[in-house]
């Protein structure tokens, strides 16, 4: 029934089921949020100004115009009411408070199975910098958020101390990912409280990798406890491990690498329980750089020296910093640089969180097609005009399919 003043459409059609903003809804269809917001127990009882399907695009939308007010966010998503006739009147942009309450009946779980069901491996086989001969390239990374200072998220989320002791002035949230290095596309990823490690956080995202992949980590992930569950899969690994690592030769190898093991920190001195590594030690002659005081090591399960002879696996690890890369586009360029989340409550930040990866994801995967289309290497195109480009045609396409 349609409000005092207001004009009920001709057909039986609902806002939701009309509204198309452009890459967000290509790339997850209605059907598809439909579903997820189904299984996660979310779908609305009666028709509200702002149903659950139009929530999760207002979301979305939301990150994809970061540092844009709610009620401007909903404007740009339905600008085609000014010439969509049979709709004049029937629906107005809703208020800051109405969008605020819908988006916690909504809730973070559907965002979170969303991403779930949509994000994985990009590359094909054809595409450049993605492959090191049979293997795919993952990487592992973490980074934080900085989300508004309320009592809630400080509970949750816990703070950073600052180099005086004090704490820092926002809580922040800990997001961890799994990347493919060749597309820059977030395939895993999970989040927590920041006073969690990311080698902890990490180890929910391990069970995804599998045979055929190869992951690198930096020395900050390096332990037996997660090298054994990183590898459980199946999958290959190459991670950098501190200089002052215990590392005995067990068998030099022709390459120049070395045949070593792994223990438990407590298991140092007797090593009772140690897992079998290849050892790769190098240096970098690079005018640029500082002079190194000790080389580079890196720790692999590849340790057969002619599958991945050592100078390679040396060269190699340095797609590792294309997960580096990845984060900075989430956080600098699309959230904005030193931008706080939105959200003050716990539930609100997660959904906020998830819905900034869902729309990486979704810009991501439109430069891998495009680059694909002209045989081009992903990397070479930019991040920040393929977001702006999503941004415009956002508001283009906006509101209601003619």
């Amino acid at each position: 029934m349609p409000r005092p003043g207001q004009v009920k459409p001709e057909s039986d059609e609902r806002l939701s089921d009309r509204i198309a903003i452009g890459l967000l809804t290509r790339t997850f269809p209605p059907a598809l949020v439909d579903r997820v917001v189904a299984e996660s127990g979310k779908t609305g009882q009666r028709q509200r100004l702002l149903p659950p399907r139009v929530v999760v695009y207002f979301v979305l939308a939301m990150c994809l115009f970061s540092g844009q007010g709610y009620e401007e966010v909903a404007r740009l998503l339905t600008e085609g009411l000014a010439w969509a006739r049979r709709w004049s009147g029937s629906w107005q942009v809703p208020t800051t408070a109405a969008i605020s309450r819908a988006r916690v009946r909504l809730g973070p779980q559907p965002l979170k199975a969303l991403f779930e069901q949509v994000a994985g491996p990009v590359a094909t086989q054809a595409t450049p910098g993605a492959w090191y001969r049979s293997w795919r390239l993952m990487a592992v990374d973490g980074t934080t958020f900085d989300v508004p200072d309320s009592d809630e998220n400080g509970a949750r989320f816990g703070r950073a101390k600052t180099h005086r002791g004090e704490r820092s002035a926002f809580p922040q949230v800990r997001v961890v990912a799994l990347a493919e290095c060749g597309t820059h596309a977030i395939t895993h990823a999970t989040l927590g409280p920041f006073t969690t490690a990311e080698s902890v956080l990490a180890q929910e995202l391990f069970p995804a990798l599998g045979s055929g992949d190869l992951l690198m980590a930096d020395r900050g992930f390096a332990g037996l406890a997660q090298w054994r569950a990183a590898s459980a899969g199946g999958a290959d690994l190459l991670w950098r491990i501190k200089s002052t690592a215990v590392l005995p030769v067990r068998r030099e190898l022709p390459d120049g690498s070395y045949l070593s093991d792994i223990v438990a920190a407590k298991d140092h001195r007797k090593r009772t329980d140690p897992s079998v590594v290849r050892v790769i030690e190098y240096t970098l002659d690079d005018p640029g750089r500082p002079v190194q005081s000790a080389p580079y090591r890196l720790i692999t399960t590849i340790l057969d020296h002619k599958a991945a002879p050592a100078t390679e696996l040396a060269a190699l690890y340095n797609q590792r910093w294309e997960i580096e890369t990845a984060l900075d586009e989430l956080k600098t360029h699309q959230r904005g640089p030193a931008e706080v989340l939105r959200s003050r409550s716990p539930d609100g930040v997660e959904q906020e969180v998830w819905a900034h990866l869902l729309v990486h994801h979704a810009i991501r995967q439109l430069m891998h097609i495009a680059a694909e289309g002209v045989d081009m290497d992903p990397d070479r195109l930019s991040f920040t005009r393929t977001l702006r480009l999503a941004r415009r045609q956002v508001i283009a396409q906006a509101a209601f399919s003619p």
